[in-house]
């Protein structure tokens, strides 16, 4: 500590100048915990307020599909282009270099594969979740699965509570089951529901009329899911479309590591996120970098 005698009295207190309280650039964010805020400002670009996350998470429930049969191969190129990565914690420890310094949406929840009848999950134990360094976790919400929806409602309540407790933000992922269509009906209920319950962010799909409903009727973020793979240039569209109807980002996996060239993919995406580049400028771009390469 100083000296006492040392220490000189203050000067500049800045009368007349009222401390500035500025808002938070995301949606829905502005009174949450600044642990919250911070893990939020690390996925999200504060500039554009959008995000490309990452998704190679797939396995745990499907195996090594096409494209993440050697994630150290297919996945551990891209991860540089991304904001934000969102794996299982085993994937994380087992080719994920700890030196790549990206924010982790950590798959928080486990069970049922597509052997059986997906969504019957359990939760991870939330240490688990801090010693991986997890910046949100993310957790599957089945609304409408007769069988489990309010299983993952409880599982989405009981994360956002463990979550608030070590300043975790929460990602709600709406689960689309076979017998459920995805139309802005349903997308903004499921989505509602999610950030209803405490989701900081909500991951769900898009859907080609009235998308804006759905962004707009949710109070917190959304980042589309990729999907089914689809043509490059559509997907670019679809993401296109999804950003100027109010998303706040991309959780791409097969759109992306499925793509002829996913590293050139991944920054075409880039492109379309973060500057608003049009689907036929992207996909041009998508082009030459494939052709360097």
């Amino acid at each position: 500590m100083p000296d006492n005698d040392s220490t000189q009295a203050g000067k500049n207190f800045g009368i007349g100048i009222p401390q500035k309280s500025d808002g938070f650039f995301l949606k829905g964010s502005a009174h949450i915990d600044w642990g919250i805020k911070a893990r939020l400002s690390q996925i999200f670009c504060p500039k554009s307020g959008r995000s490309v996350m990452l998704a190679f998470d797939h396995g745990f429930i499907m195996g090594p599909t096409s494209g993440l049969e050697r994630m150290d191969l297919t996945i551990v190129p891209l991860i540089e282009y991304a904001d934000c990565i969102m794996c299982t914690r085993g994937a994380l420890r087992q080719i994920v270099p700890p030196t790549t310094r990206k924010p982790l949406s950590l798959r928080f929840d486990a069970g049922s594969t597509i052997l059986t009848y997906l969504n019957d999950d359990v939760l991870m134990d939330i240490e688990e979740a801090i010693r991986c360094n997890a910046a949100i976790l993310a957790v599957m919400v089945a609304v409408g699965d007769t069988k489990h929806e309010a299983l993952t409602i409880s599982n989405l309540t009981k994360t956002v509570d463990l979550g608030t407790k070590y300043s975790l933000p929460t990602l709600g992922v709406t689960a689309v089951g076979k017998e459920l269509v995805r139309d802005a009906r349903y997308l903004s209920l499921a989505t509602r529901v999610c950030a209803e319950n405490g989701a900081h962010v909500v991951k769900t799909y898009y859907c080609e009329k009235d998308f804006e409903h759905v962004t707009n009727a949710c109070p917190v973020p959304i980042v589309i899911a990729g999907g089914k793979k689809l043509p490059e240039k559509e997907a670019l569209e679809m993401a296109y479309r999804a950003i100027n109807e109010g998303a706040a980002g991309v959780d791409m996996g097969r759109n992306i590591f499925q793509a002829e060239n996913p590293a050139a993919m991944i920054r075409a995406v880039r492109e379309v996120v973060h500057e608003g580049a049009k689907p036929d400028a992207a996909f041009k771009m998508y082009e030459e970098l494939k052709r360097q390469c």
